[in-house]
């Protein structure tokens, strides 16, 4: 008998360590080669990794949210020689071509009763599973990040159907506490949400907005549309103001280098988009916002931001941004604080639009009413003029015609 150690493989686009997010396998169970032993985290993606050898598991890397090195040991084999031999030859001869690794879907659906439950997180062993035993996974409770079914969670599901056991109980008085671990991209933002309060000290502004003739202006627009789909929202409308602001006041689309103590001036405005996904938050940004017109902004807005819910978003549509927008939609609140999105300068964040009675034109007047809250990062960014960029927003989306003025 002899050991084979399976090392982590290069995951692609420059990874150099990943996180493991669930283990398929167990020291001491027989596995046979090209069964999945392990989900890989990367920022974007998980991977499924398949054993190269037959053989009795003997070590594992860590737990659920430990990081491994490529390179370094993640699976300890007993095997005889000969398979042993055999898998090293594989090795080699796969290091002078690329091996393409598969990538788990972290959303998919087994049925068609899973489409009208949502989306489903888990990997695709699981799905097959599901598949194969006529398992709706929108049954099946997650104790995973963000809800994702696990493959002990899928077990724990059959067990109880084949003791007859409801999944849904009778809510009695509990003391127990669930323990959820902190991993994959939940531990990103974590991490990126706490670098960016400690290191940037946040000046934070809110304004008011009338919005009553921007939102007639795009309620006209939008009946002149017949696919719903390419209907406008605000935010390609705040996004050309806020394009249009920048001119004026450059210092805001900026980034800053931290190693090199060096703030980055951008011409060109690349433009975050904070988006709710299924993961967590993620900012794909729209590349040269300020080279598109209405029509462009919007559809790129729902390009990206679409490529961030699906995972299909490349890694260059998820970094490079220079300021960001920022919305909770109908969750919007009166006010809020959002968190700059590092290495940028700052951050204009929407909140919900309500009728209120205003005096307008010297008469009490119902009005469609809305607040940007905004943050800037107050070492490269005065106060006077993160509060005269608002104004100079403000102003545009109170006028929207001045919106589409050329200079």
């Amino acid at each position: 008998m002899s050991e084979h150690i399976f090392k982590l493989p290069d995951l692609g686009e420059g990874t150099v360590e990943s996180e493991i997010g669930e283990w398929f396998i167990k020291v001491g169970e027989f596995v046979e080669e090209e069964t999945i032993v392990s989900t890989m985290m990367t920022d974007k993606a998980a991977v499924e990794l398949a054993s190269p050898i037959s053989g009795t598991v003997v070590k594992l890397a860590g737990e659920p949210g430990d990081i491994v090195a490529v390179g370094a040991a993640l699976v300890v084999f007993e095997t005889d020689g000969a398979a042993a031999a055999v898998a090293e030859k594989k090795v080699e001869e796969q290091k002078s071509k690329p091996k393409p690794v598969r990538a788990a879907e972290p959303v998919a659906t087994a049925t068609a009763d899973d489409e009208s439950r949502g989306r489903v997180i888990t990997s695709p062993a699981v799905r097959r599973r599901a598949k194969e035993a006529g398992i709706d996974l929108g049954l099946v409770p997650g104790s995973g990040p963000g809800g994702r079914i696990q493959r002990k969670d899928f077990d724990n599901f059959l067990k109880s159907q084949a003791m007859g056991i409801a999944v849904a109980q009778a809510a009695t008085p509990s003391t127990d506490v669930k323990e959820i671990k902190v991993i994959g991209l939940r531990r990103i933002i974590a991490e990126r949400m706490t670098k960016a309060k400690q290191e940037i000290p946040h000046f934070a502004y809110v304004e008011e907005i009338d919005i009553t003739e921007l939102e007639a202006l795009r309620k006209h627009l939008n009946s002149r549309r017949n696919d719903a789909t390419e209907r406008l929202t605000l935010l390609p409308f705040l996004g050309l103001a806020l394009i249009r602001a920048i001119k004026e006041f450059p210092q805001c689309n900026s980034t800053y280098d931290k190693d090199r103590n060096v703030l980055l001036q951008h011409a060109a405005v690349h433009m975050g988009v904070a988006t709710q996904t299924p993961d967590g938050l993620k900012v794909p940004v729209v590349r040269h916002a300020e080279m598109r017109d209405i029509d462009g902004l919007a559809a790129e807005i729902r390009r990206v931001t679409q490529a961030a819910r699906d995972n299909s978003a490349t890694k260059s549509e998820l970094t490079g941004g220079t300021i960001t927008i920022t919305s909770l939609g109908k969750l919007g609140g009166i006010a809020s604080t959002p968190v700059i999105n590092l290495p940028e300068v700052g951050i204009i964040g929407v909140n919900r639009a309500v009728e209120r009675p205003m005096v307008f034109n010297g008469q009490i007047a119902v009005r469609l009413m809305m607040n940007l809250s905004s943050s800037f990062d107050h070492r490269f960014v005065d106060g006077y003029d993160a509060a005269a960029m608002i104004q100079r927003i403000r102003e545009m989306l109170e006028h929207p015609a001045t919106i589409f003025l050329t200079d």
